[in-house]
């Protein structure tokens, strides 16, 4: 039951990871930084935000404290007008600490203590915490994207107006591999 928790659970922050890069991908260098007023965030700023958090909660994931004396998280929401390279190598570099840690749990892990702020979690809960956050995070992305896109924005899931269409196809490729019902 670990071994397929922890094979979910990466697969379900890959997913939420290809959101944010597809969504990062169809923004231009000035999207990045637009937000739809003074307190909201801009995909660029969310971008460093979660790359801080990851890098903090993820290094020494086991043994340390999740929120590390050197972050420096109202830092994270300045906006420093990076170029969308070095803002996609912030955000890259977040997730690779990310996969990183999960790639060296294992089954004897998950119901290990850790401590974020002081505040005692399994690892269950803290993985499941953050998943959560992440989610949270890059749907915001996700919702500026549409708003700056508009009709040039492509879609991430199923297209409105297209889910009886999207369902037949899936169906579809699902018998031509031989994996229907499966």
């Amino acid at each position: 039951m670990g071994a397929e928790y922890l094979y979910v659970i990466r697969e379900r922050f890959k997913e939420v990871k290809g959101l944010g890069d597809k969504t990062i991908q169809q923004l231009s260098e000035e999207e990045i930084y637009w937000s739809p007023n003074q307190s909201s965030n801009s995909t660029a700023v969310i971008m460093k935000h979660v790359s801080g958090n990851m890098i903090s909660r993820w290094t020494d994931f086991l043994t340390t404290d999740g929120e590390k004396n050197n972050r420096k998280r109202d830092q994270e929401f300045i906006d420093d007008r990076a170029s969308k390279q070095e803002m996609i190598s912030t955000w890259d570099n977040g997730w690779k600490t990310l996969f990183h840690a999960i790639d060296h749990l294992d089954e004897e892990n998950l119901l290990q203590e850790i401590y974020i702020r002081g505040e005692a979690h399994t690892v269950i809960e803290a993985v499941e915490r953050q998943l959560a956050h992440y989610s949270y995070h890059v749907g915001q992305m996700v919702y500026v994207g549409k708003l700056l896109k508009e009709e040039e924005w492509e879609s991430l899931s199923i297209p409105k107006g297209k889910s009886d269409e999207y369902l037949q196809d899936t169906l579809k490729r699902k018998r031509e591999s031989g994996q229907e019902n499966k």
